[in-house]
């Protein structure tokens, strides 16, 4: 009898490791420094007049601590509170843990490329480059009979129409100032579409506030149940190249916050529960080294390819924040997604291998 449940716990044990996720939720914060993630606010940022938007008292309160961990957490407590537990987080090169782009130009447009595509094409050059030539693990998930037509996507920006190639990738992309519900909107839709045409809008036409894109896509998790949801933030970004360090850390903490309430809703739901995973990262870095490149990013910021990324779910083991020495880049992400979902992502392109760590 004792052999026999030895013998139960170890298959089941086996099991459970080798169970893939059914859904999974992308995220990115467009621009959000690795410095930050890891060390939380930045002293000399909040001290300096050209940046704390003559509020440094207010950052302090809100995101100091003289403890690192404890001044990380208050940044962005999710993070460091559950995910850092239950998952892994990658990319505090003060650990000798580095990630970076593999593209050579750490901007927008080739980041979220090498992202999803798992290519790092150098023809894609510009943040005006045309509907993206590459395939997408987006797009590459709603053509799996199990997935499609259960794939969407929400971007703050409007090049992501481009970048994700929509006409061509067959699943809806939210961008901008783009309405949500179709031709049948439901009531919250068409609150949240009402609101986004009378909103204030910082970025002009380009870009919508990231509360917008949130609750778009969190109607649409609720209401039609994407087994793919890809979620893109950009005031991190934004606020950013402003020089506005207190706004840029007050959007990096709502990220972390809307995190948290996707994940809570997931594991209250009884399609999701225990069967989602998230993975969460950053187009490309910003400058530190000259304190002052930390509004920028482009290949003549010596730092900015410099990133991180954080996940957890299924088959994903709870091994916390890295401390390895190692090199991760961001073209192995799309092939990582893909593997957390039982997938080999293949397309007419090079597709980097996945993060093999990251698995159990």
């Amino acid at each position: 009898m004792k052999t026999k449940t030895l013998l139960l716990v170890f298959f089941i044990t086996m099991l459970s490791r080798g169970q893939k996720a059914e859904n999974i939720i992308i995220i990115t914060t467009d621009g959000l420094r690795w410095q930050e993630v890891f060390k939380g606010m930045d002293e000399s940022l909040a001290n300096d007049k050209r940046y704390n938007q003559s509020d440094s008292a207010y950052i302090y309160k809100k995101y100091w601590s003289a403890d690192l961990k404890e001044r990380r957490q208050k940044l962005m407590p999710f993070i460091w509170s559950v995910l850092s537990k239950k998952g892994q987080i990658y990319g505090n090169k003060t650990l000798g843990n580095k990630v970076n782009n593999a593209n050579p130009y750490w901007f927008s447009y080739p980041g979220y490329s090498e992202i999803m595509t798992g290519f790092a094409d150098t023809s894609i050059n510009s943040n005006d480059y045309i509907p993206n030539p590459n395939i997408t693990v987006l797009e590459y998930f709603n053509k799996q009979s199990k997935i499609k037509g259960k794939v969407a996507a929400f971007g703050a920006w409007d090049a992501f129409d481009r970048i994700l190639n929509e006409k061509r990738a067959g699943f809806p992309v939210i961008s901008a100032f783009d309405k949500v519900g179709g031709k049948k909107p439901n009531e919250r839709q068409k609150l949240i579409n009402a609101m986004l045409t009378d909103s204030y809008k910082p970025f002009h036409e380009n870009e919508c506030l990231d509360v917008f894109t949130h609750y778009e896509a969190l109607e649409e998790l609720k209401t039609n149940k994407p087994r793919v949801l890809y979620i893109a933030y950009g005031e991190t970004d934004e606020w950013a190249h402003a020089g506005f360090y207190r706004s840029y850390l007050d959007a990096a903490h709502q990220v972390d916050a809307w995190v948290k309430e996707l994940w809570e809703f997931v594991q209250n739901d009884s399609q999701y529960k225990d069967k989602t995973a998230i993975f969460i990262t950053t187009d490309h870095g910003r400058g530190d080294l000259v304190k002052s490149e930390w509004t920028s990013h482009g290949s003549n910021i010596k730092d900015a390819s410099e990133i991180w990324f954080a996940t957890m779910g299924p088959k994903i083991d709870a091994k916390g924040e890295i401390n390895t020495n190692m090199q991760i880049y961001q073209n192995q992400f799309a092939q990582t997604m893909a593997k957390i979902l039982g997938y080999t992502f293949e397309a007419n392109h090079p597709v980097a291998e996945e993060i093999k760590d990251v698995f159990k």
